[in-house]
């Protein structure tokens, strides 16, 4: 995810506040489509409608959803799994023990071929994706695990659509992971250690703290910082894992970031909460 130094050392920042932020009702759930009795991602099931790409992608689906459609910068949860050819399974949300997911539309979380196919499925789609290998892993496949050239298959369910739990100016954060004995909170007074890792819809991960293993740490009234990221971690505590998605707007506007964020580009960041404390 990492190649440069991290994208946060071009825009400076005056101090900003807490105004404008809207926090999400207590009672507002997300939209969670039921399983069907033949949920099995491991067996072969009935395929009820087909699509095909002019790249090469396939969409082959087993149940349509009749939830919400997905588009970019959206969070969803799925449960999948990826095979090869040959039946081998080489990714999954099984394989970390999970039941499911987060998954963010549009941002290279995956091959290119995840976010052409999940642009414009629903929630409660059940399906089979092929993505032929130069949407994939293409030439260079994964040492010991994806051969080079190697077409994937993607079977997915989409089980929900996540809202976040906060809109801050248009900054839209969701906490994945919250330890609530924690009670430091980072704000005016305190600093506030984290790994990050960035994407934009045009570069896969093109920051990332955690191959450097050197976190990032700042003050409220540091400089250097993009101006939705840092609103975002305000209220952020130790442990906090975070997804953030910051509008073009408080990222880089019409300037960009070298060849990683293009002008007029959202920036996605996956964050981990080292440590906040007191300055």
């Amino acid at each position: 995810m990492r190649r440069v130094g991290f994208l946060v050392v071009l825009i400076a920042l005056a101090s900003c506040d807490t105004s404008g932020v809207e926090q999400k009702k207590s009672d507002e759930k997300p939209l969670v489509q039921k399983k069907a009795d033949n949920y099995s991602l491991d067996k072969d099931h009935e395929v009820q409608t087909t699509k095909n790409f002019d790249n090469g992608l396939m969409i082959e689906w087993f149940e349509r959803g009749d939830g919400e459609s997905i588009n970019a910068g959206d969070l969803i949860s799925i449960d999948y799994k990826v095979r090869l050819k040959d039946g081998n399974v080489v990714d999954g949300n099984h394989l970390l023990k999970m039941e499911s997911l987060p998954f963010m539309v549009g941002y290279n979380m995956q091959t290119k071929g995840w976010d052409i196919a999940l642009k414009g499925m629903k929630v409660g789609d059940f399906a089979r994706i092929k993505i032929p290998s130069h949407l994939a892993r293409g030439e260079k496949g994964v040492n010991g695990l994806i051969p080079p050239n190697a077409d994937n298959f993607l079977t997915i369910r989409i089980l929900s659509k996540i809202k976040p739990d906060r809109v801050v100016d248009g900054t839209k954060v969701w906490i994945l992971e919250e330890n609530k004995n924690n009670k430091e909170k980072f704000g005016e007074g305190y600093s506030v250690s984290f790994h990050a890792m960035a994407s934009s819809p045009s570069s896969a991960l093109f920051a990332n703290t955690f191959r450097t293993n050197q976190p990032f740490v700042f003050s409220l009234g540091d400089q250097g910082i993009v101006p939705g990221l840092r609103k975002a971690l305000i209220n952020a505590k130790t442990s906090d894992r975070l997804y953030i998605l910051v509008p073009a707007s408080d990222a880089y506007a019409d300037k960009g970031y070298m060849d990683f964020v293009k002008p007029g580009e959202d920036v996605f960041y996956n964050i981990l909460v080292m440590e906040v404390a007191k300055k």
